[in-house]
């Protein structure tokens, strides 16, 4: 038999080694909670470089797969950033007294919004104060007197002419409750109805006439009278309005001082002048104080002024936080644009400026909006207003097409606010180049990619952040880690990224494990004082470790159930002894976030025709396009390796027995070209081994994915039967670097009860699992009688001659 050891990897190379010396040093170190990136020097650059840039259209796009930390690291470094900015203005939207549908907007500084709420509410003490008691003023009474004096004065003498005229024809007038009416005066006494009515005839015809001609002339003496009253009332509401104007001057003129650099509150101010007098006037003023006691339905007139005058202050900025970030998780229309709400008033539907509500853009102007876009790209209708907003750089507040209806109809139309603003949208790649290839306007608008890579080089300055984050992490959950305890997260890190010198981005993760081994740790400190959430945890290799075994645990139900079924062999799986045609590949069954490895046995038949090599998987459409071009290439390699000399002409089917399912890869490829040859020479195979690999048509194996799973998937097999120290797995030498096993298989390696074999070509692997020479060409073109690729060469040319001589025929 064949020596394997030139083949076999050692202990060493099974999972990465660590400076434990460096770690430690790093782990007893102060604790540095500036460290925001763990590697991702490129992202690094591009978020400085589109952070800075000032010009338009430089908006971000930061790629990268979820959990990789890209959110916390992008937010860490954003505040870093935004610190040193300038805090942007506030926003508040004013009632337009000349169009109340369509706000006003002021620009603020920051903090000063506050204020000026405070100081218009202020002004409405000032006026409630001021009115109707300046209405008290003596000037102001002597005035109204005057004028209220000047009418009677004109009314009375009118009268006194009447009754001049009346007295002198034996009439007398008689004024009661502003009516007038004249009497007969008979020997110096005005007659009642009853004695008017006991005259003669004559006597009441000649007063009738007497009457009708004084009330002609009263009609005509009093035919001004409506235009006294006119002149009365315009000159009481002129005087009224020149009070109102005098007391509110200084008030005013108060508030206009104080925002003289505020352009737009002045004329706010300003604008405001004529609506505050008309709302003293109708419910402030003498006579409004006169219908309220006659109507007894008195009006909140601090509501009402509230109404006109309050600012709806939409954003809020603290001038020492510098450049606001906002993170919208749910982007659709509302939280983006804002929104003007509505209510219902005695049935009707009633919305004013100070139910205008901020959306994301409004909060994150002057500063950062971050946003994930697969969420954004599912509202299509905030995506291409979103586009508008960036390129006419202004926030224009209006319904969505397609949502308009009676409430929309009759809506508000505020004043667009100017936009400043980065947005940051956070994505996959693929989603990436789609919206590249999809949306013209992407890449004029989203200029800068930030590429989060999904692993990172592990080099001193990455050591060095992954251990610091870890530190503060702990710390903030008031626990520590010792030095094994990080070469274990180290170890769950490379494993996640399948690489001995990478760490998976994936940080999420560690923290998560971290997290969970917090739980096991606690416990374990419970069972030994009572006060132990008091305490500070110090996390070791153990508790990371009962941490993975429980998440296994919890995890592990479907491929525990592939076990059994190999265990009572409804799955047919040997891990000893020797058989033609028949060996065991490697597969890995991913089932949402269970990832795991089980071995399942390929075979193949080979038989004199034509057919060539048959993919049974691929015949009932169970074998997807990967795998069945890896099948298609054995054709090619069994050709260029054998049959230099003659037709290769030969029948062969190969399956993946006990597949209920779909099959895709080619990592299969490397023991279906091992199970053929097999079957080819009728050389047995070592069952006790497993193989996992892919080939090219020189017979080159080369790298798959999973290759860890897969190794212990077979592990577990081979130890749930009994380790024998003559199983192993056969497993490409490039994927040597990927190797990051748990601690139960690199000690059955060390301990020889299990193998682990590198291989570079078919040739290798065929020597591994026949116990045989592959076998070298000579000079003359033919391969070693005895060698495995001897024998085949020779059964193929056998093939071929009896299919050519039943063709003769």
């Amino acid at each position: 038999m064949i020596k394997n050891q030139q083949y076999r990897l050692s202990v060493d190379a099974l999972s990465p080694t660590f400076d434990t010396q460096k770690i430690s040093k790093i782990v007893q170190s102060e604790i540095n909670a500036d460290v925001n990136f763990i590697g991702q020097e490129r992202a690094k650059q591009a978020l400085e470089f589109g952070l800075d840039m000032s010009m338009k259209g430089y908006n971000l796009f930061v790629m990268g797969e979820p959990a990789t930390g890209r959110h916390t690291l992008i937010n860490d470094h954003i505040k870093t950033v935004a610190k040193e900015k300038q805090t942007p203005s506030e926003w508040c939207y004013v009632n337009n007294f000349e169009d109340n549908r369509s706000p006003s907007v002021i620009r603020l500084s920051a903090g000063d919004g506050k204020k000026l709420k405070t100081d218009i509410e202020s002004l409405i003490d000032d006026i409630l104060d001021t009115f109707p008691a300046a209405f008290d003023n003596p000037s102001f009474q002597r005035k109204w007197r005057n004028i209220d004096k000047h009418f009677n004065q004109k009314y009375q003498t009118a009268i006194d002419l009447v009754e001049q005229n009346a007295q002198a024809k034996n009439v007398l007038l008689f004024e009661e409750k502003g009516t007038v009416s004249f009497a007969p005066v008979v020997n110096e006494k005005p007659l009642s109805d009853t004695e008017f009515s006991q005259l003669d005839e004559s006597e009441k015809q000649h007063f009738y006439k007497i009457i009708d001609d004084l009330e002609n002339v009263l009609t005509e003496t009093l035919l001004e009278l409506p235009q006294w009253k006119r002149e009365m009332f315009e000159a009481q509401r002129s005087l009224t309005k020149q009070t109102i104007e005098n007391a509110l001057r200084p008030i005013l003129k108060d508030l206009e001082h104080k925002y003289s650099a505020e352009l737009g509150v002045v004329k706010f101010v300003r604008d405001m002048r004529d609506t505050v007098i008309e709302i003293v006037e109708e419910y402030l003023s003498s006579e409004a104080e006169a219908e309220q006691e006659k109507d007894r339905d008195e009006v909140d007139v601090r509501k009402v002024l509230e109404e006109q005058l309050i600012p709806n202050i939409i954003t809020k900025q603290d001038p020492n936080n510098g450049a606001p970030i906002i993170y919208e998780a749910n982007p659709t229309f509302q939280n983006v644009f804002g929104k003007i709400e509505y209510s219902s008033v005695q049935g009707s539907v009633y919305t004013s400026y100070q139910m205008v509500r901020a959306g994301a853009l409004h909060k994150a102007n002057g500063g950062y909006l971050l946003i994930e876009a697969d969420k954004l790209i599912h509202q299509p209708a905030v995506w291409e207003a979103l586009k508008l907003a960036l390129k006419s750089h202004e926030i224009k507040m209006e319904s969505p097409a397609g949502e308009a209806n009676i409430v929309n109809a009759s809506s508000l139309n505020p004043q667009p606010i100017p936009l400043d603003i980065k947005v940051i949208l956070m994505g996959s790649r693929e989603l990436y180049y789609l919206m590249q290839e999809y949306d013209n306007e992407f890449n004029e608008l989203f200029r800068v990619l930030a590429d989060f890579e999904h692993y990172i080089a592990l080099n001193d300055k990455a050591l060095y952040s992954f251990i610091q984050k870890v530190k503060v992490f702990a710390k903030q959950h008031n626990m520590s880690l010792n030095t094994s305890a990080i070469e274990q997260l180290l170890h769950f890190s490379f494993r996640q990224a399948e690489h001995q010198h990478k760490l998976s981005a994936r940080f999420a993760d560690v923290l998560e494990l971290i997290g969970e081994a917090q739980f096991f740790a606690r416990k374990q400190l419970t069972s030994k004082t009572s006060d132990a959430l008091q305490q500070e945890l110090i996390l070791d290799k153990q508790h990371i470790v009962e941490a993975l075994e429980a998440k296994k645990v919890r995890s592990g139900q479907i491929s525990e159930s592939f076990l059994e079924d190999i265990q009572e062999g409804q799955i047919l799986i040997d891990t000893d002894g020797f058989q033609v045609g028949k060996l065991n590949g490697l597969t890995v069954l991913e089932i949402g976030d269970t990832v795991f490895g089980t071995p399942a046995r390929i075979s193949a038949t080979v038989y004199a025709g034509s057919t060539g090599v048959v993919d049974i998987e691929r015949e009932v459409e169970l074998g997807k396009a990967i795998h069945s071009k890896g099948v298609m290439l054995l054709s090619g390699y069994l050709g260029n390796k054998y049959a230099q000399g003659f037709a290769l002409s030969f029948s062969a089917n190969i399956a993946l027995e006990q597949s209920y399912g779909h099959i895709d890869g080619d990592s299969a490829s490397l023991g279906e070209v091992c199970t053929l040859l097999s079957a080819i020479t009728q050389i047995p195979l070592n069952q006790g081994l497993a193989i996992t690999g892919s080939i090219n048509q020189h017979g080159q194996v080369q790298s798959i994915g999973g290759v860890n799973e897969k190794i212990e998937g077979f592990f577990n097999l081979c130890e749930a039967r009994g380790l024998t120290g003559k199983q192993g797995v056969i497993i490409p030498k490039t994927n040597c670097i990927n190797l990051v096993l748990n601690e139960s298989v690199t000690s059955a390696v060390n301990a020889g009860t299990f193998s682990i074999y590198a291989v570079e070509n078919v040739d290798d692997a065929i020597t591994i699992l026949t116990g045989k020479q592959a076998g070298v060409m000579s000079s003359r073109g033919r391969y070693p009688r005895d060698s495995v690729n001897g024998i085949a060469a020779q059964r193929l040319r056998h093939i071929a001659d009896i299919v050519n001589h039943e063709f003769g025929e």
